[in-house]
């Protein structure tokens, strides 16, 4: 018997939420075949198994949260890959290194003679990387996936075939459906979606987040008909009395009563992104004495700037820089003038304190997803023009809402930015996302009056908020900085000169 722990998924994440088993117990699996599907505080991903053989144990309910380097699954000897094993003379360890040996060594040392490719059950190494787990043997770096017959058992719906009463199943037939994301495969358990069943519109045949939601909708338009229809009777005479009970509380019920009277519809345990949310934030207000700044800004010039931008754009068939993108620059700019906003305050065990000075920004920007609040990180932000923020930062929510993005995308970040104005928001007081020391939000555009030359016009007015740790620096600093951005989005002409 061999156990496999839940590996360090990286970025100093200690736990992950068991999203799915992708085995059942008593399946013969093979190395790199994916064994569960995990949501961590960054992103859904799939565990690969570094061991071949039986699994005898599944360790966790789907919904529970797994620690890293508790047991995850069991395997034992069994089938070919087993054998293979014994019959070397290893233990049940040799079939594969642990994570921390993968991860340092990087290879699996040769166990003697090569396997054939279309041979799964023999030694080979891993060709998924996890955070740096497993590498690939040979030059086949493709992941495999293979069901036996408790597999097939469970993806036929509990049919009851047993292998022998089941014919043999073409290898086109076993293999995996190619999802674009785990978020995708998820809404597709959640709604009862076969994937099989489905023809993928993205290249290569992969089955996108819209193949799913179109097959939700034709479901359910399927089934509103036979809903509606109140001459519909059964023949099951017990039905009746297993019906739903009325709202009034029975007698037993475990619905809990609040002291207000209402009853408890529904508990949602915070898991993963929305606890890694709430994590960040909490810890931001409990640790850092944040201070405000804000100012109005009138931002007809650099709107009439993107038009420009905009058309000349249209003509050359390339895209023109968004607000935020725009707003990104200034800010960089204003980070070379005032680099102490880009800085974080480490403590060390015995209470002294670092100012940390980067040779460089790392800059987030807040990204609102399905699956929640998100800030991805645009790396050495300070070598890109306008329209090169406005190209990362729309790869970088595109993956987001997919669900595709990495971890390390995720975190590494030295000052946010926030567009709350989307949402309708006229201003903030926006948290800090620790361990930064600074973020600024804009709020929407309005037609407000503004003084233009000693006389009143209208123009487009927006409201830039900055909130900054005052252990690192004072409001001189942050309202200097603030008070740079605004000039730079009032008058944008004249700032590009400088950048």
């Amino acid at each position: 018997m061999t156990t496999f722990n839940l590996p360090d998924l990286g970025e100093g994440l200690t736990e992950a939420t068991l999203l799915s088993w992708l085995v059942a117990e008593g399946e013969t699996i093979v190395v790199d075949q994916p064994i569960a599907e995990v949501e961590t505080a960054k992103s859904a991903i799939e565990v690969p198994s570094p061991y071949a053989g039986v699994v005898t144990t599944l360790h966790g309910a789907v919904g529970e949260t797994m620690i890293v380097d508790q047991p995850l699954i069991t395997v034992g000897a069994g089938g070919e890959a087993a054998g293979d094993s014994r019959d070397s003379g290893s233990s049940g360890d040799a079939g594969a290194l642990s994570y921390r040996e993968e991860e340092r060594a990087g290879t699996v040392p040769a166990t003697g003679s090569v396997s054939a490719p279309d041979e799964p059950g023999k030694d080979e190494g891993s060709g998924n990387v996890l955070i740096g787990y497993g590498t690939s043997t040979s030059s086949n770096s493709r992941r495999r996936r293979r069901r036996n017959a408790a597999g097939r058992q469970r993806n036929n719906g509990g049919s009851g075939e047993t292998e022998q009463g089941h014919s043999a199943a073409s290898p086109a037939a076993l293999k995996a459906p190619r999802v674009s994301s785990p978020l995708v495969r998820r809404l597709a358990r959640e709604h009862s979606i076969a994937l099989r069943e489905l023809s993928g519109s993205g290249p290569d045949g992969m089955i996108l987040r819209a193949d799913v939601q179109a097959a939700i909708n034709a479901s359910s338009k399927q089934e509103s008909p036979a809903a509606a229809d109140p001459s519909r009777t059964t023949d099951d005479p017990g039905a009746s009395s297993r019906a739903a009970p009325s709202s009034g509380s029975a007698p037993g019920s475990t619905k809990a009563v609040t002291p207000g009277g209402l009853e408890v519809r529904e508990r949602v345990p915070m898991s993963g992104m929305r606890k890694a949310v709430a994590t960040t934030l909490s810890r931001s207000r409990r640790e850092i004495p944040e201070a405000t700044v804000w100012q109005d800004v009138d931002m007809t010039e650099v709107l009439a700037l993107r038009a420009r931008l905009k058309e000349q754009a249209a003509k050359d068939g390339v895209a023109a820089p968004s607000l935020l993108a725009l707003l990104s620059r200034f800010v960089l700019a204003g980070l070379a003038r005032y680099p102490d906003l880009a800085t974080r305050l480490e403590v060390g065990e015995d209470g002294s304190q670092e100012i940390v000075h980067f040779d460089g920004v790392n800059l987030g920007f807040a990204a609102q997803t399905p699956a929640g609040l998100v800030v991805p990180v645009i790396r050495h932000a300070e070598r890109l023009s306008a329209r090169g923020l406005h190209t990362e930062i729309d790869r970088l929510v595109r993956e987001s809402r997919e669900g595709s993005i990495s971890g390390r995308e995720l975190t590494g970040g030295t000052f946010t930015v926030n567009n709350y104005g989307v949402f309708g928001s006229d201003g903030a007081t926006p948290i800090i996302n620790h361990p930064e020391v600074g973020i600024l939000g804009i709020g929407r555009i309005l037609d407000r009056p503004w003084a233009v030359n000693g006389e009143l016009a209208v123009r487009k007015v927006a409201t830039l908020t900055i909130a900054f740790d005052h252990r690192v620096c004072d409001g001189g600093t942050a309202g200097g900085f603030l008070n740079f951005v605004a000039t730079c989005m009032g008058d944008p002409a004249s700032a590009l000169a400088d950048l």
